[in-house]
Order: structure tokens, then sequence, then C-alpha cells
């Protein structure tokens, strides 16, 4: 199921580093930003991992909670967050579940080849599960 603004969120449940489970429902009342990025160690995404954790201690005063989330496996996300030293958990979303949901999986052109990729995004949940979106490329 897709998902739409301003609406609630279609259920969901997610594997992040640390063990952390992430559903559409376990942060009700926190503001959680998942920002979605291509794949782990890449010039863009390391850039963009970089400024989350930058500003990190900005996110938790205004009570945010961060996750990441790609389609790379756990041992990717794992070795990613450790090299940056990452103070959030990332979503493994290997079979594009999320990425689904969301909307960020478009066509795009590589090298002359037509590839599904995904979209750089952000999405802010808030309260009440519900979305909206900043942050598209």
């Amino acid at each position: 199921m897709a998902i739409v603004l301003n609406k609630h969120l279609p259920e969901f449940e997610a594997n992040a580093t640390g063990g952390v489970k992430v559903t559409h429902h376990s942060h009700i009342g926190q503001t959680v930003i998942l920002y979605f990025y291509p794949k782990d160690n890449t010039p863009g995404c390391t850039t963009e991992a970089m400024q989350f954790r930058d500003k990190f201690k900005d996110f938790t005063k205004a009570g945010a909670v961060i996750f990441g989330v790609s389609r790379d496996n756990m041992r990717s996300h794992d070795s990613f967050k450790e090299k940056l030293e990452l103070p959030f958990e990332l979503i493994a979303d290997t079979e594009e579940k999320m990425c689904h949901m969301f909307g960020v999986v478009k066509n795009k052109i590589m090298y002359g080849k037509k590839v599904k990729g995904i979209e750089r995004v952000h999405f802010s949940l808030a309260l009440m599960a519900f979305l909206s979106r900043s942050g598209a490329d």
C-alpha cells in the first residue's frame, strides 16, 4: 500500500542496525525523519549521511529520531555506520518494501542505461503517524 500525504501510515515493519525494529507505530508521539538514499559508501550518500550526523544534536534537541533507508543489506549498513560514526540507525530495505511504499523507486539513466534507482528524499513523520515530504532532488 502506498503512502498518502497527511493520512495515517499503512502498516510496515523494518529492521535497522543496532537490532532496532521500526514499525508504523513504534515512534508514535515523536518526529521521525526517514531519509532515503541510493547506496552506502557512494560520494553523494556519504556526504548526505555526514550532514545528518553533523546536525544530529540539533535533530535530537528538537525531539526528532533519524533513520537512513536504502536497499543495502545489514552488513553494508553496519560497516557504513561504523566508518562514518553515524549516531543514528540505518534501515536495510533489501526487498524495497519501504522504498515502494514511500514512492522513492524511480527510473533513472546511468551511463546511458535505464535503471531502477532510489530518489534521494527525506520524510518527516510526526505525532499521529502523518507524513510530510521534503528534499526531493
